[in-house]
């Protein structure tokens, strides 16, 4: 079974974003998830910017997938953002990110939650994939190649 089927909805994938730092698309997450799963914004912006001070989540070839742990929910659930330009991440290859995916889990991650992360960064390490990613030309699109 795909791990990543139940994390994102359409309503979940952000396409053309603007956002000019890696602070405010940390606040664009915190908004979505708020708006979409009544989650505090400010409690999903502390949780990806602790993880984040651990060190970067940009994986390289213009990619990042953003995570946290998020006290009182009870199961994982995921963004996907496309932006419209390019911003510093502090990735192993130096290249700004355009593709993210944001990934909250419940405080206690089990190992549902490393297979997650180890699924999408499998998917991300294709160049189709993520030539996909870059033309998708809607939610739609983006959602199926994540359920795919």
């Amino acid at each position: 079974m795909n791990p990543l089927n139940n994390l994102l909805s359409a309503d979940q994938v952000l396409l053309n974003l603007e956002a000019s730092s890696k602070k405010r698309v940390f606040e664009q997450a915190g908004i979505l998830f708020e708006t979409r799963l009544g989650l505090a914004r400010s409690t999903i912006f502390d949780s990806l910017f602790a993880r984040e001070k651990l060190g970067s989540t940009g994986l390289g070839q213009g990619v990042a997938i953003p995570h946290g742990r998020i006290k009182g929910l009870k199961q994982a659930a995921g963004a996907f953002m496309r932006l419209t330009t390019p911003v510093p991440f502090d990735s192993p290859d130096g290249r700004p990110v355009d593709l993210l995916f944001v990934l909250l889990v419940p405080e206690q991650a089990t190992e549902q939650h490393l297979q997650i992360l180890s699924e999408l960064a499998q998917r991300f390490s294709d160049r189709g994939f993520r030539e996909k990613l870059q033309t998708a030309a809607d939610s739609t699109a983006v959602l199926a190649l994540f359920q795919s």
